[in-house]
């Protein structure tokens, strides 16, 4: 899921839990015996979940993370910061993101949603005050997601095995992709000259923390309504990475809008 992925793909929770991933790899089995039943087979390939022992490993060290750190984070937040206020932080962090987006659509060869996702940054980052003020969704440029996995999906490589990475649902592709838009965003070249405290990893923190404020409801539902969250969660990222990946192959607008011929 989408939600999910954004708030764990912060390098924070990744240097956060690396080392207990590590530790979890050299003391247990990694992959999953091939079954030899046909049904319980067929099942295998279509999770395309091979890693799965070590894969639920992640998975629970993620949601201890989560119960005992990011969640309370989140919540505090919640309580301090008015709604308008989280409002405007939300469009800022989007705002600071879109970037990336640009990239994308050029590399995925969609010169339309580039230019709409360009015309976004633009205005937000200027009328809009740095992002606070989502002024191009008033003029009808809305905000659509891409990332470098979605542009290798484009390109017609393969997923790879499932990944639960300490950033969250993931797989070979998209953990390549997430490299490359770490590469692209022009974030990462701000200069630390701040000792401990960095633009960068405020940013990234304050996003994180931001981003799972904003589903404290949805993720508390899945753990409890779920025979099987971790299963829930695998299935729901591969239909929905599948869709956006389909979204943009199939966007075949005009490179420009038609107000512009008037």
């Amino acid at each position: 899921m989408l939600l999910l992925r954004r708030i764990f793909f912060r390098k924070i929770y990744f240097l956060a839990l690396i080392l207990s991933i590590g530790s979890v790899a050299g003391c247990s089995a990694i992959k999953a015996p091939v079954p030899k039943d046909p049904d319980a087979l067929a099942d295998y390939k279509a999770t395309n979940d091979p890693y799965e022992p070590l894969n639920r490993k992640t998975f629970n060290l993620t949601m201890k993370f989560d119960k005992y750190a990011l969640k309370p984070m989140a919540k505090a937040y919640r309580w301090a910061v008015p709604h308008v206020v989280r409002n405007s932080l939300g469009n800022m962090i989007t705002t600071m993101y879109e970037p990336s987006v640009f990239f994308n659509d050029v590399a995925a060869g969609k010169p339309r949603r580039a230019g709409d996702i360009f015309a976004r940054w633009c205005i937000n980052l200027t009328i809009g005050l740095g992002g606070l003020i989502d002024v191009a969704k008033m003029l009808g440029f809305r905000h659509h997601a891409n990332d470098a996995g979605l542009t290798l999906a484009n390109w017609g490589i393969p997923s790879g095995p499932y990944l639960f990475l300490p950033m969250g649902p993931s797989s070979f592709r998209d953990g390549a992709g997430y490299a490359i838009d770490q590469a692209f965003s022009p974030w990462n070249y701000v200069p630390r000259g701040y000792g401990l405290i960095s633009f960068n990893w405020a940013y990234n923190s304050f996003a994180m923390i931001h981003g799972r404020s904003e589903h404290l409801g949805e993720i508390d539902a899945l753990e409890q309504d779920a025979l099987d969250p971790y299963a829930t969660i695998r299935s729901a990222y591969q239909q929905q990475r599948k869709a956006q990946a389909a979204a943009i192959r199939n966007d075949h607008r005009a490179t420009v809008p038609a107000w512009y011929h008037h």
